[in-house]
């Protein structure tokens, strides 16, 4: 899909101008897409990013440590979490000596949806098939190199 399909050619003021829209535009792409591959499991895709923090972290976590590895750290992570224990994805555990702070963990619930999540990541990995191994490699250092 060419940008210039979707938005006018004498929209962008210059060459990077058109590139911060492009990367804007996947972006949304992006998560549009992930948003269909979540939809039967009935979650979001930031309950999906809080998920697999979880599941990749060998101790409990506090809502500030989650908040700190996910994507999109705008997210009201206390919200998001109350969300994943109402669908009983997760446990949630008052700490002892400071009572404004939670431990989160994920659940047998939670690891079995994203077990079966696991199984159709293919679809996910779809998302840049189109690109082969240099392309992702060099696509990964440009964005990297951009955020320096």
């Amino acid at each position: 899909m060419q940008l210039e399909k979707e938005i006018p050619k004498n929209y962008f003021r210059n060459n990077g101008h058109k590139a911060l829209v492009n990367i804007m535009f996947t972006s949304n792409w992006i998560v549009e897409r992930l948003k269909k591959f979540l939809e039967n499991e009935q979650i979001t895709h930031q309950q999906y990013n809080i998920l697999r923090i979880l599941k990749n972290s060998d101790t409990p976590l506090s809502t500030l440590q989650i908040r700190e590895q996910m994507l999109d750290k705008m997210s009201d992570t206390s919200r998001i979490v109350e969300r994943l224990l109402k669908k009983e994805l997760v446990n949630k555990k008052v700490r002892a000596l400071d009572k404004r702070l939670v431990d989160v963990t994920l659940n047998e619930k939670g690891v079995q949806l994203l077990q079966r999540l696991d199984k159709n990541t293919h679809e996910l990995d779809s998302i840049i098939s189109n690109l082969d191994e240099d392309e992702i490699r060099s696509l990964n250092n440009l964005l990297d190199k951009m955020r320096d």
